[in-house]
């Protein structure tokens, strides 16, 4: 492989329009014959091909001549004397003057970077956590839904010794009104007699009134009230017996009945959810 770089020095304003032979891998270079013209006239009105008239036009480099085996001899003039475009327009005030330091206004520059960064900054999180909160939102339960999520039960309709059954979030809500015998009779119950230990005063907060949810612990059927051996729920299902207070006694069910939570608003109002 040739690779040959030649400097004209003074000289490349008259080369340029010189052809050069550079001799390639595969071809030697042939001398060129010489031969005879006529007498060239030349034209007084051109300008003269000389240093002054190709002043800016022709390259201030030498030539340069490659040659390799894989691509084809080439002779070039670097061109290194393009004008550089001004960019004035689009310079800040304090640099303007590109033979002053920019050290004196680094600071100042500087702090206005970072004052349109935080701000860039802090309007990004505001907007993130926008639509972060709105894409959680969307999950959430709907205004409907939400008014199902709770139900106002009127007592003093539920006469005493009845069960009455309301429907609250898909579930039987069971609403007991006790007599006086139901309650000595369940409070009397021995711990150790139930399946699922739990005493009754722990599963009412009023003796007379027990809120259960109407599920049966066992498949998930709806008992029937006021039946079984023991006065209370009975799930015809597979045979589970539960007392007055809602504790399993007798039959598959693993657990007492589920008691939601409630509140009294008032002596004959109570509100589930």
């Amino acid at each position: 492989m040739l690779s040959l770089a030649v400097r004209s020095g003074a000289f490349a304003p008259y080369l340029s329009a010189t052809s050069y032979g550079v001799a390639g891998p595969l071809k030697p270079l042939i001398p060129a014959v010489a031969t005879q013209t006529e007498k060239l006239v030349l034209d007084l009105k051109k300008p003269f091909l000389c240093r002054e008239s190709l002043n800016g036009q022709a390259a201030k480099t030498g030539p340069a001549a490659v040659a390799s085996v894989g691509a084809p001899a080439s002779v070039r003039y670097a061109h290194s004397d393009i004008t550089v475009p001004d960019f004035s327009d689009y310079r800040r005030q304090e640099v303007l003057d590109s033979k002053k330091s920019s050290q004196d206004s680094g600071d100042s520059r500087r702090a206005f970077s970072y004052l349109l960064s935080g701000t860039a900054a802090v309007v990004g999180a505001y907007a993130a956590k926008n639509l972060v909160t709105q894409f959680v939102s969307s999950m959430s339960a709907s205004a409907d839904v939400l008014a199902l999520s709770k139900i106002e039960v009127k007592l003093s309709e539920i006469p005493e010794g009845k069960n009455m059954t309301f429907k609250w979030r898909g579930k039987p809500l069971f609403v007991r009104h006790r007599t006086q015998k139901e309650i000595e009779q369940e409070g009397q119950v021995s711990l150790a007699e139930l399946r699922d230990p739990q005493h009754d005063l722990d599963r009412v907060k009023k003796p007379e009134w027990v809120i259960l949810i109407g599920v049966c612990t066992h498949l998930g059927c709806v008992p029937i009230a006021n039946a079984g051996e023991f006065g209370g729920y009975y799930c015809p299902c597979h045979g589970s017996h539960y007392d007055a207070s809602g504790r399993i006694r007798k039959g598959p069910a693993p657990y007492n009945l589920e008691i939601p939570t409630y509140e009294f608003t008032s002596d004959d109002v109570i509100i589930v959810g």
